[in-house]
Formats: structure tokens, C-alpha cells, sequence
């Protein structure tokens, strides 16, 4: 790579800031932040400066490894492939398509390559037996926007650019730069809010990054976060405050959601909250008294016993006071290419509970199960028991509640194989391991996560150094595997057309699709002169073809889409090639009714599964509350999850990984700044450091996500010296949202006492 500045998007996290990469004599000198960047400004983030160390990692694997009897060893690329295809096949042979697992990491979504070509690998393998982070996070999110708005990806987003008022929930995008909410540089954004007079109230069990950042601060109990909002519901509808605004004419069944909030006054709600009543009402009169506001809820109130309710309430909150599809309040995006309706377009609006998992009768999601059941299906005899496991991108061990259980059901499968370029604690599992280049040696597109951009932009990356010619890429890695077993099924040998067809996807890659979508999407190809004989054709396609016909969706799409016709035009690879630091695409804009993919059109407030739920939710307002300490988990601006802890910049300094206490717990059970404490539950107990301070609420402990580096053959040197503890160790596999399925990681009971050294030793 030659001399000179670059600039790239970096993929660490949700935030996708720019970044200016300074190369002199084939190596990285600094990276710093791409201040011509349209959504990012210049702000950098930690984790963008350790893009070199990823890069320059000697433990990141370069070649396929296998383990042997002495240890890992080497082999070439084609037998490789060819072993890993004739086990799968075999697996299928002898126990049906089932028998294999399949689990998706995070890091897949920031890869256009490897989204592009992980579903012909699932068709490949054609298992029912798919898991993924998303019930480990997003899923109720996923779950309201399929319910109420008819596409499982169509997210309201916060104009955090234009409001005048953030209302923050189990979140913390200082830490997290949004999540759901692509928003670089937090601090700017809302320091810039602040000086147009508005204000940020946050609400959590923890007293944030972000809270402390803000005007007006709660502490809420864990997993209470359902009834804080249910009696928020209640306050707009008894003091007359409910009004949808623009989404008025389209919202339905606003009686059925006031009927159901009758009896969660503030006044009932508030000892199981910690809130008062007067909070909670003063709290509902400013988001519906502000004109220009948004609330946010994230990962606090997904992940826990009621978070499918609680995310489908905090949607509803939003649009009963009039905030959906406003600018300063939440808005629909409209990205460079259009996976919302290309999906719909293509008849994947998204599904829920098709099908159940085989042990537990867990709903599907999306074709996938949830992923706490994953070590069910691998440790229950029977008919469809996964019997060997792919995972691409991902660390379950580290990142799935009862991570010992899961290990134990992964060491007893028949085979495994991981595509990954770490030896971590998942993957040290895996016969093989497929080790794809990094980002740095492959081009970069964001397609999911410019989704979810607090303003509409589109920015492309070519790869800044050569991967050389005995390295693969994640979807040629992904292809070649997928055209084998497809070969295998087919008994050895696929007809000339099909042939022809894989090996041409082969040769082209991902990027001519990326280019072919860009054209055709709503800022694409401006048709010139030739658009007064071709507008026509496009304006009666719309006018009489019936709202579902494929040929209506393309002419919706289209640049030529009288609908788009502000927007700006001339999108292609090759205009972002020639704008390395991304395109500006404009604010947010309102989009209804024509973003709604509901079969009549309306936005529906009140869908039967939540209604269902909520007499579970007044048994928790009846039963008394609990007197164990509740486990909450945190994320830290130099952590992604469980993969970023073998860079030395980021894991160096203080110890992050700690049991973070209240003064009056810790004087309750004896500990003392200087002590080890040992936390425990039903599944196991861990050993953390403990740190005492005022910033969690009493009653309340946290313990950060991603650590846990203490399985013995890692081959991860930083990361082994940093090991830290899982918190998934100590969470129940069992402890599920019975709505959506998603893992309940914050608000489980712990016992947590002094940890003596000696006693462990007696012990022994």
C-alpha cells in the first residue's frame, strides 16, 4: 500500500466512525479521526486506533489450523475445505439436516462480504438449527418492529441532531456510540443539545457514562423497566396527554393499549420500580409536552424478564405523544441500499414462531432459535440433536448465558468447525478453524448499521493492505464451503448451469452487488435526458400494479420513484471510491405511511402476544420483591463485546473487570475496597475484585460483559493476561423473556461474600 493518508470506516462498533489512516513504507503510522467524515466529524473512539493492532496481531491466525493429538497443526486451504465439506456431508448423511448447528457472531453484520454470502452457506447446510447474538440483544427490538410497523429491521431512530429532549433507558451510548443508534461522537452531539437549551434525562440501575452527562438522572431496579413505562401509558391516557401527531390517521387500537394500562398507576408502580409516582408522572409530562423529543431504550431493557413488553412500550410511548416521524423526535431512515424494502420485496418482512426448538419449545425468530438453547440441543439425545457445529464470527462461550454448560456440550460433539482468525474460548473447540483476512486486507460497507444512522450517508472503503495469495476472505471462505456441500448433496457433481453459476459468484465477489444496488437504489443512477421517456413507464408501473408485486417494489426502489425525487442522485462504487471520506445523504425525513409494511397500513398499538403478556406483568407488580442482590451487566468504551481484549492499548491501566458495589452492600456483607468477592447463582460463582461506589443503586451489582479469558488454550496472550470472569458463568441458561425469547442477562438473583484464599484451599 502506498504512502499517504487513507481513509476507511471503522467496524469496532455500532458508531462507524471515520478514520484517516496515515501509511509510510508499507506500515500504519497513526490513525486518527477523518474530520471530512459526514456522520462522524473527526470523533474516534479507542477502539479505531487498535485497528492497527488487530492488523499486527502475531496471535491472529493466517492459515487453516486442525487439532491433532499433540496440539494444532497447519494444513492447506483445499484440504481444508474438502475434510470440513466431508464432515458436514457425513453428519447429514447419518443424522438429517438438523444434526448440524450453525451460530452467527456479531462482527458478520459489519462484513458485506460475509452477509453477502452466508445464506447460500445456511441453504447449503439447510439446517433448522440457527442461532445468532440477536436473542442475546436486538430481538425484542426486532420483534416490536415487526408487530407494529410489518418489517423486523425497520427501526425508529433518534434525531438526537434536532431534539430538545433525550429520554434515556437502559442504555449507554457514551460507552455503547448508540447501538440501534449509529451515533459517533455522543459527547458532541449532545453537548451541542445542550446549548440549543435542551436537556437529557437517563434512567437505569447504574449511574452511567451517559448519566453522568446528564440533567436529570433515575435510578430504576432492574427488569422493572416494563412497569415504569406501563405507567407511563397510564399518566397520557389519564391526563389527557395522548397525541400521535403526524402518525395520528394511522395509528389503530389506542383504547385496547389505555385499557390495558388502567391499573399501573405510578403510585403502584413505584416500590418495585424505586421511582416515585411523582417522578414517574413529571417524567411522562416532558416527553409529551416537548415537542421535539425521543425516547431510547437499549440493551437494560431488552435483555430481561419483560423486555419484549418493555421495548414494545417504549415504542408506543414515543408514538402516543407524537414523536414517530418528526424531526427531533424518532424517524425512519432511508439508507443507500434499501435492505428494509429489498427484504420485503423479496417476501422477508421477517417471522416469529414458525417453528419451536426441539427440547424447550422455543419460538424461532428470523429462522433462527434463541441462543440459550443452544447446549439443549447439543447435550438432548434424539432425533434432530445437533451433532456438529459451524460458527462464523462469533464467541458464545463468552457471550451466551451458562457459558461452562455450553462448553460442555461443545466438547462433546463430533465435529466442529469455526470460521475465525482467533483461537479463543469458542473456537478451541473446533476441529478446524478458517481463518479469514482482517478488515484492513478486505474492502468495508456498512450495510446493516448505516440503517440504524442518526443521518442518511453512504461511505466505501477499499482494502488498505494486500491479503496475499494464500489468504481467503470471509465470503470466499463461505462460498467455497457452501458450493461444496451443494456438490456432495448432488451426489459429487452439480449440472453445467448451476457450475457455471457458483463459480461466477466465486470470481465477482460482493462488491458488483454493492455497485448493482447502489444504482438501482433511491440516490442511484440519474437518468438524464433519458428520464422523460423512461418516468413514465416507472409512474404506471406504481399507479397499477398491486401493492406486492415485485416489479412494483424495483420501480419503488428506483431513483426514477417520484417519491425520491429530492433526494440526491449519482450513487455508484465508483462515486464512492472517488469520495473516500463518505457521501452526505441528508438528515432524517419523515417517511409514513409509505415505510409501513403492516398488511392494512396502520400502525398497531396493541398486538395480541404483548396484550397476552401482561398478566405475567401483574403477578411481578404482586409479588414481593426479592431480597437477593440483582446482577447487571455494563459495557466500556475500549470493549466490544468478548473479541476486543488482545490489544495492549486497550486492556492496559486499571482493572476494568470488577464487581461494582454499593457502599451499603458491601458494609452489609463485610467487604471492603481492597477485597476479592466471590458472586454466585444456581449455575456457578466467579471471583471478581471488588469496586465500591455510589454509581449502582442499592440492592443492585454489575459485572462487565465480554471477559472470562481464563479457558486454558486460548492462544490469546493480551487477553490471557487480562482474563477477567465471565458473567455469563453465573447466568442461568434457563432465565428466558417468555415472549420473545431472548436471554434475561440483567436482573438475575446473585449471592456475592468476602472471597478467602484459604478456605478455597481447604476446599480443594
Amino acid at each position: 500500500m502506498e504512502n499517504g493518508t487513507h481513509y476507511r470506516t471503522c467496524h469496532l462498533c455500532e458508531a462507524m466512525c471515520g478514520v484517516a489512516i496515515e501509511m509510510k513504507d508499507g506500515r500504519i503510522a497513526s490513525i486518527k479521526g477523518d474530520e471530512n467524515d459526514p456522520l462522524s466529524r473527526g470523533h474516534i473512539c479507542p477502539k479505531a486506533v487498535a485497528l492497527q493492532d488487530l492488523h499486527e496481531d502475531p496471535d491472529r491466525l493466517k492459515k487453516p489450523i486442525r487439532k491433532t493429538g499433540t496440539g494444532w497443526q497447519e494444513m492447506e486451504w483445499a484440504e481444508a475445505f474438502d475434510l470440513v465439506a466431508e464432515k458436514l456431508h457425513q453428519t447429514r448423511q447419518d443424522h438429517g439436516h438438523n444434526s448440524i448447528g450453525v451460530y452467527l457472531g456479531n462482527p458478520n453484520v459489519h462484513n458485506h462480504g460475509s452477509l453477502v454470502a452466508t445464506m447460500p452457506l445456511l441453504r447449503a447446510i439447510g439446517t433448522q438449527n440457527r442461532f445468532s447474538a440477536t436473542s442475546n440483544d436486538q430481538l425484542p427490538h426486532m420483534l416490536a418492529s415487526l408487530e407494529m410497523f410489518g418489517h423486523q429491521v425497520l427501526f425508529p431512530i433518534p434525531d438526537i441532531d434536532h431534539t430538545d429532549l433525550f429520554i434515556c433507558i437502559g442504555a449507554n451510548p457514551m460507552a455503547s456510540n448508540g447501538s440501534l443508534m449509529t451515533v459517533p461522537d455522543f459527547r458532541g452531539r449532545l453537548k451541542a443539545l445542550k446549548q440549543r437549551g435542551g436537556r437529557m434525562v437517563v434512567v437505569d440501575p447504574r449511574r452511567t457514562e451517559t448519566a453522568k452527562l446528564a440533567d436529570e438522572f433515575h435510578f430504576v431496579r432492574p427488569g422493572s423497566d416494563a412497569l415504569l413505562m406501563m405507567a407511563m401509558v397510564h399518566t397520557l391516557f389519564e391526563e389527557k396527554l395522548v397525541d400521535p401527531g403526524p402518525a395520528e390517521r394511522l395509528v389503530k387500537d389506542a383504547d385496547l393499549l389505555r385499557l390495558a394500562a388502567l391499573s399501573f398507576t405510578p403510585e403502584v408502580v413505584s416500590a418495585h420500580t424505586g421511582i416515585s409516582a411523582e417522578d414517574i408522572r413529571a417524567l411522562t409530562r416532558q416527553l409529551a409536552t416537548t415537542r421535539k423529543a425521543a425516547l431510547y431504550t437499549r440493551m437494560g431493557t431488552s435483555t430481561q424478564t419483560f423486555g419484549g413488553v418493555a421495548t414494545w412500550l417504549a415504542y408506543c410511548l414515543n408514538i402516543l405523544t407524537g414523536k414517530l416521524d418528526l424531526p427531533g423526535g424518532v424517524l425512519f431512515s432511508q439508507p443507500a441500499i434499501d435492505l428494509v424494502e429489498l427484504g420485503a420485496m423479496a417476501g422477508q418482512k421477517g417471522h416469529f414462531g414458525k417453528r419451536h426448538s426441539r427440547v424447550k419449545g422455543l419460538p424461532e425468530f428470523g429462522g433462527e432459535y434463541p441462543a440459550s438453547t443452544m447446549a439443549d440441543e447439543m447435550l438432548t439425545p434424539g432425533d434432530g440433536q445437533i451433532r456438529a457445529f459451524v460458527t462464523v464470527a462469533g464467541n458464545p462461550v463468552l457471550s451466551s448465558p451458562n457459558g461452562r454448560r455450553l462448553e460442555e456440550a461443545l466438547g462433546g460433539l463430533d465435529f466442529m468447525v469455526s470460521v475465525d482468525y482467533y483461537l479463543n474460548e469458542t473456537t478451541r473447540h473446533a476441529d478446524i478453524i478458517l481463518p479469514p483476512t482482517a478488515a484492513l486486507e478486505r474492502s468495508h460497507y456498512d450495510l446493516i448499521f448505516s440503517m440504524f444512522a442518526v443521518r442518511n450517508f453512504a461511505k466505501y472503503s477499499e482494502a488498505l493492505f494486500d491479503a496475499g495469495p494464500g489468504a481467503r476472505h470471509d465470503w470466499q471462505i463461505l462460498l467455497e464451503l457452501a458450493h461444496r456441500l451443494e456438490k456432495l448433496r448432488k451426489g459429487g457433481q452439480l449440472a453445467l448451469r448451476a457450475e457455471l453459476g457458483w463459480r461466477a459468484f466465486k470470481q465477482i465477489g460482493p462488491d458488483p452487488i454493492l455497485d448493482l444496488l447502489l444504482r438501482s437504489g433511491p440516490y442511484g443512477a440519474d437518468a438524464g435526458r433519458a428520464r422523460g421517456l423512461l418516468q413514465p413507464a416507472v409512474d404506471l408501473v406504481m399507479d397499477i400494479l398491486p401493492k406486492r408485486h415485485p416489479l412494483r417494489g424495483l420501480a419503488k426502489l428506483s431513483p426514477l420513484n417520484r417519491h425520491w425525487q429530492e433526494l440526491p442522485k449519482g450513487l455508484s462504487l465508483s462515486a464512492l471510491k472517488d469520495n473516500p471520506n463518505g457521501v452526505d445523504l441528508g438528515p432524517l425525513q419523515p417517511s409514513l405511511p409509505e415505510r409501513l409494511f403492516t398488511r392494512d397500513g396502520k400502525i398497531n398499538l396493541a398486538p395480541r402476544r404483548y396484550l397476552d403478556d401482561l398478566g405475567s406483568l401483574h403477578e411481578a407488580l404482586a409479588a414481593p420483591a426479592g431480597e437477593s442482590l440483582q446482577l447487571i451487566g455494563r459495557r466500556h468504551v475500549r470493549s466490544n463485546n468478548s473479541w476486543m481484549h488482545n490489544s495492549q492499548r486497550l486492556v492496559k491501566g486499571k482493572d476494568r473487570c470488577t464487581l461494582m458495589i454499593h457502599p451499603k452492600d458491601a458494609s452489609r456483607l463485610g467487604l471492603q475496597a481492597a477485597d476479592s468477592a466471590e458472586i454466585s447463582s444456581k449455575s456457578r460463582q466467579i471471583v471478581l475484585p471488588v469496586e465500591i461506589t455510589e454509581d449502582v443503586m442499592p440492592g443492585v451489582v454489575s459485572i462487565p460483559h465480554g471477559w472470562g479469558h481464563d479457558r486454558d488454550g486460548t492462544g490469546q496472550s493480551v487477553a490471557a493476561a487480562h482474563a477477567g470472569a465471565s458473567i455469563n458463568d453465573l447466568l442461568s441458561d434457563g432465565r428466558i423473556d417468555p415472549l420473545s425469547g431472548t436471554s434475561v442477562l440483567n436482573g438475575q438473583p446473585v449471592a456475592v461474600k468476602v472471597w478467602r484464599p484459604e478456605r478455597q484451599r481447604k476446599r480443594a
